[in-house]
């Protein structure tokens, strides 16, 4: 099955249900990883090694394993980065499990080439400059006695020529193209890591290339070159390479479940986002007292939230008591920010106070003149500033805090979050929460003085000053679209 050639949006949707159903999932280093979260957390997933660890798998340990895990039932896919069709050597994978009689499917995938023509801007076909496209190999078979590229006919070939892989034989193959005739001056784009985050786009002639492309390359793979007065026009703008955030990479510490939607907006805005949770979110430790609020919600005129979490855990155990939302149908809501009113109407409820300003201050401020006399429920989590029971209290409410769910501190980063550290690949560190600042500083202390900080709030940013750090963005609204907003014209007014 093709994973397509690096951005997780360019997996067709057929490719996506094949991975749903996996067993067992084989997959190149170059998909990909965001892929495997359409994986079951059941399924077998086992990386096909990489270059830069010169751990790959030869063909015939992968061929052994597709039939093996088959053989016991297993539903497999194999994922091939770009299309399992194109220069990937499925005709000896499909050999291996056509010897077995084991049935396969062939799910196509985009192919670099085509990616390459839309992400870089670089047009195969042009009704001045090529009618005919060909797909060339830069490195033949090893082993192969008689190459089968006729560089004759290529040289001549009335079109736009791709060559896939071939960084190091770049001198031979270009060589071999002026040779039989193809003018040195002829036009040529590499592209590398085509539709990645960090895509790169190189114009030169065939002449120059060899000084591009060779052995000691700084240019590295993935790379496919266009040969062809096709990659000398410019019509089609580099959109990819031109989004406001292209070049910057992002590290987010907000518990995965909730940094989805920041990671897409910023990865539209052309940013690489890795996930590093700082906290962990789970289930009350005793959830007794949150039962026994549930229980008595007539006790109680409102019921206030301070996080979109405690709306989600809340209402979880609501339901998981034998309750439905009629036992909510006489209460008014209080949300600290427009992310939990967001989350609490997504469950069919309105709130009642919203304050214009997204923190505890403010939410108090806002419910001073209506919860006087009045019994409140407030969900929050195991930690926290005590702003809304005291501030609330002082209001003239009688305040019920009970704990929703725990936050506790992710004391070890990922594998790859540390790679990725120790390479200082990381521009930019987010930081949603006072809490998620302590945890990062604890988790990451020379990463978190080495990147630039975004703060959510003047709350946060203070925290942050007395761990020690001085945040280099403050969103001026305290939610995510506030985040990028403030990201967004940081960069800008540096660019100008």
């Amino acid at each position: 099955m093709g994973s397509g050639p690096g951005d997780p949006g360019l997996l067709t949707w057929r490719g996506i249900c094949c991975l749903k159903k996996a067993d067992v999932v084989l997959y190149d280093y170059l998909s990909n990883p965001e892929l495997l979260s359409y994986v079951s957390s059941t399924a077998q997933r086992h990386c096909l090694g990489s270059h830069a660890e010169r751990k790959l798998w030869t063909q015939e340990k992968i061929n052994a394993e597709m039939v093996a895990h088959a053989q016991q039932g297993k539903t497999v896919v194999r994922l091939k980065c770009g299309d399992p069709t194109v220069f990937a050597r499925a005709a000896e994978e499909f050999e291996a499990l056509r010897k077995y009689d084991i049935p396969f499917q062939i799910v196509p995938g985009i192919t670099a080439a085509l990616a390459a023509s839309a992400y870089a801007g670089i047009p195969l076909t042009h009704s001045a400059h090529a009618s005919a496209v060909a797909f060339v190999t830069g490195h033949e078979k090893p082993g192969k006695q008689d190459s089968s590229i006729d560089f004759g006919a290529l040289a001549s070939f009335p079109g736009t020529l791709v060559f896939y892989m071939g960084v190091t034989t770049a001198p031979q193959w270009s060589a071999q193209l002026i040779e039989h005739g193809k003018p040195a001056d002829t036009p040529c784009a590499i592209v590398r890591r085509c539709s990645w985050p960090d895509q790169e786009t190189f114009r030169c002639t065939l002449g120059e290339l060899p000084s591009l492309l060779h052995s000691g390359s700084k240019i590295r793979p993935p790379v496919i070159t266009v040969v062809g007065e096709v990659a000398a026009d410019r019509s089609i703008p580099n959109w990819f390479e031109e989004r406001p955030l292209f070049g910057h990479s992002f590290l987010v510490t907000r518990p995965e479940h909730q940094a989805i939607d920041l990671q897409h907006e910023l990865s539209e805005l052309g940013a690489e986002v890795v996930l590093q949770p700082a906290i962990d979110i789970g289930p009350p430790h005793d959830s007794q007292p949150l039962d026994e609020a549930i229980r008595h919600l007539e006790n109680y005129q409102w019921v206030v939230f301070s996080s979109a979490n405690g709306v989600t855990f809340f209402i979880q155990r609501l339901k998981q008591l034998g309750f439905d939302y009629r036992k909510l149908g006489h209460v008014k809501f209080g949300s600290i920010g427009p992310g939990t009113a967001d989350h609490l109407r997504s469950f069919g409820f309105h709130t009642d106070i919203l304050p214009e300003e997204y923190r505890a201050e403010s939410l108090v401020d806002a419910l001073t003149a209506s919860v006087r006399g009045d019994q409140v429920l407030l969900i929050r989590a195991s930690r926290g500033r005590d702003v809304l029971p005291n501030g609330l209290s002082e209001a003239g409410a009688q305040v019920t805090e009970v704990v929703a769910y725990e936050s506790e501190d992710v004391t070890q980063p990922s594998a790859e979050v540390e790679r990725r550290l120790s390479a200082r690949d990381v521009d930019w560190i987010i930081v949603t929460s006072s809490a998620i600042a302590r945890a990062t500083a604890s988790l990451l202390p020379e990463a978190m003085k080495r990147s630039k900080l975004v703060s959510i709030s003047p709350i946060t940013s203070d925290t942050l000053r007395e761990l020690g750090y001085e945040p280099t963005v403050e969103a001026k609204v305290y939610t995510m679209d506030g985040i990028v907003e403030a990201i967004l014209d940081y960069v800008t007014k540096l660019a100008n």
